[in-house]
């Protein structure tokens, strides 16, 4: 500890280091280089980390949608191919029997007529869904005005809904229509709450700033589908396998309505789990591929610091021949060598490091005005390297430093003093 705080010492590391600025310079390049990329290729892999899976967000990672198709195995007497529906009952039974179910909604689509959406003298053409509340566990939605749809509504069949924001923009310029009633598919609703769904990329019969909630037992009276299901989706509690509420929920929907068990097509699904699963794995593969890239270039940084430093230790045979005949300790002359070599490389890895991380705010910067003013779908969003990551990033240069000074340092122990001066 008393060395860290030697003044003289560090005056005369700092003295030998610029005696030759120029190749100092060149030196100290190769760790700043490898440095700056390293930040560069992780900050834009959390970008590009960042972009996709923001396409998603709000949307519920751990869920799975069912659809019905057709069967593609004889059973019970009935042929192949044929049509099927999921009814309320199927869905009791699931919510009664399945473990590890989070949410659980049926879905109704009601179709978007021309015209189907009135308000006065002011219509538009717009998706009709009808859902339960725990819908909005799966599809999370930005709430502008009122309150979303709840289990009262569903239970008493009230005739209310909840409406999109563009759909509210085109019937109400935008204010507050909670309390206004108006016409979908030729009945008159309640409005109760305005959203805008949080997701920018999955709509799931449309996205939501266009559609009309209704309770799902509302719409299924309206539309007079008796118990018809079209649609379903479950999220799953956090760790529980989403396999197994899959294989769970496939048995009991081909048990109710007499499908074989081992038909493969007759329940459709959708696993957004599996994908999301898919993206992690894909993203700790560039991860790691970008470590491997980026220490690969800092590593090549070193031995140029490595070389440069016993070029050093060369030069100054006499030097350490003399400190080593005037009483100079083993210790000294390591600490010396490795000293110079970590300042080295220190000042070029946090130049580095600094200069990577003002790069990629400023790309950040222009990205996120742009974005602003446009609606496209962006893929890169939010380059950026993390708190973590730059403390990694720094303990890598330290170590690099050490590294590099570690083999000048034992070539400079092996200098005997007399072999020094006679060689001089």
């Amino acid at each position: 500890m008393k060395f860290l705080f030697d003044i003289d010492r560090w005056v005369e590391i700092w003295v030998t280091i610029t005696r030759n600025k120029m190749r100092s310079l060149m030196t100290c390049f190769g760790v700043f280089w490898g440095i700056l990329m390293l930040v560069i290729l992780l900050g834009s892999g959390a970008g590009m980390r960042n972009g996709i899976l923001g396409i998603f967000d709000g949307f519920a990672t751990n869920s799975v949608f069912f659809y019905t198709d057709r069967t593609s195995e004889s059973y019970k007497g009935f042929n192949k191919g044929r049509s099927w529906n999921m009814r309320n009952r199927d869905i009791e039974s699931i919510v009664r029997n399945v473990k590890g179910l989070d949410a659980v909604s049926p879905i109704l689509f009601g179709g978007s007529s021309d015209k189907n959406v009135i308000y006065g003298q002011i219509a538009g053409t717009f998706n009709v869904k009808g859902v339960l509340p725990d819908y909005f566990k799966i599809e999370s939605q930005e709430l502008y005005f009122g309150r979303l749809l709840n289990e009262i509504d569903v239970r008493e069949k009230r005739k209310v809904c909840l409406i999109g924001s563009r759909v509210n923009e085109t019937l109400f310029r935008n204010a507050n229509s909670c309390g206004k009633y108006i016409r979908v598919n030729g009945l008159y609703y309640q409005i109760v709450g305005v959203v805008k769904q949080r997701v920018s990329n999955i709509s799931i019969g449309g996205r939501s700033e266009e559609s009309v909630f209704l309770p799902f037992t509302t719409m299924q009276l309206a539309l007079n589908l008796g118990d018809i299901i079209n649609f379903f989706c479950v999220s799953v509690q956090q760790n529980h396998p989403v396999q197994a509420v899959i294989d769970d929920i496939s048995s009991i929907l081909k048990e109710q309505n007499s499908i074989s068990p081992t038909d493969p097509q007759a329940v459709g699904q959708m696993n957004l789990a599996q994908q999301f699963a898919t993206f992690h794995l894909l993203f700790l593969g560039i991860d790691i591929l970008i470590w491997i890239v980026g220490i690969g270039t800092l590593f090549a940084g070193i031995i140029g610091v490595s070389n440069i430093m016993m070029v050093t230790i060369k030069e100054r045979t006499k030097e350490i021949g003399v400190r080593r005949a005037l009483g100079a300790k083993p210790f000294n002359i390591m600490s010396q060598v490795m000293s110079e070599s970590l300042l080295l490389t220190s000042l070029a890895g946090m130049m580095g490091l600094t200069l990577g991380v003002f790069l990629l705010d400023g790309v950040n910067r222009i990205m996120t005005a742009q974005q602003a003013n446009s609606q496209e779908i962006s893929f890169f969003k939010n380059p950026e390297i993390s708190i973590q990551v730059a403390i990694v990033a720094t303990i890598i240069i330290i170590i690099s430093g050490l590294m590099a000074g570690l083999i000048p340092a034992w070539r400079a122990l092996q200098i005997k003093a007399i072999d020094a001066i006679r060689e001089e």
